[in-house]
């Protein structure tokens, strides 16, 4: 498959990236600052463009078969992931590629409350410090859902714990409820997020869906 990444210097991006590039996949890695070239796969071909500018996004995307976007704002603005989202809707909307969009956990539901309680709202998931990121990934969601209707699109949320690790190949699948472990914990490594993510983009089993993932 010939892929689009944006954020693709990021954390989630630049594992994307290597594992979409180890199973032999055509790379283009998007970042807004040339600067972030020397970070980028060096198998992949290095772009400059905003998935907030519509244009960019088309104009990026043609020829893909899938654009996975895995941008992430700096503190305090949190709003540049809602902006984001807009311009992908908008570029993508324009040539029909796929679009596999890396969100947050805050939407999903805690295990045992029968749906009743967002994991945004527990602090045991999402202390004070996330809230903002939260917030913003809620609203990103929500566009989604809102606007997304005509595009083929998926949006991935991760566990409430994302840190960089092993990769094992190994996690388990989810849909709206936050996925925890015999002692509660909900955690994935950044590695093994990107196996689930380009195993959805294989083999696509949530269409215009959410997914969540976790060990």
């Amino acid at each position: 498959m010939r892929i689009a990444v944006f954020g693709a210097a990021g954390n989630v991006g630049s594992r994307v990236v290597a594992e979409a590039l180890a199973r032999g996949h055509e790379i283009t890695a998007v970042v807004r600052d040339p600067a972030r070239f020397p970070a980028l796969h060096p198998g992949a071909a290095h772009r400059v463009g905003d998935a907030a500018d519509s244009g960019d996004v088309a104009a990026l995307s043609e020829g893909h078969d899938l654009v996975i976007s895995a941008t992430r704002p700096a503190p305090g603005n949190e709003e540049g992931l809602v902006l984001a989202a807009r311009g992908l809707l908008a570029g993508l909307a324009t040539t029909g590629v796929r679009l596999l969009l890396v969100g947050g956990a805050g939407s999903l539901t805690v295990p045992g409350t029968g749906g009743r309680v967002r994991v945004g709202d527990d602090t045991r998931y999402v202390p004070a410090e996330w809230r903002p990121i939260a917030r913003a990934c809620d609203a990103q969601y929500a566009l989604l859902l809102r606007q997304a209707t005509a595009l083929e699109w998926t949006y991935a949320s991760p566990p409430a714990l994302l840190a960089p690790g092993a990769r094992t190949g190994h996690y388990r699948l989810g849909t709206d409820e936050l996925l925890v472990d015999e002692t509660g914990r909900s955690a994935l490594s950044t590695e093994d997020f990107a196996v689930a993510l380009l195993d959805e983009a294989e083999r696509p089993q949530h269409h215009r869906a959410r997914f969540t993932v976790a060990y």
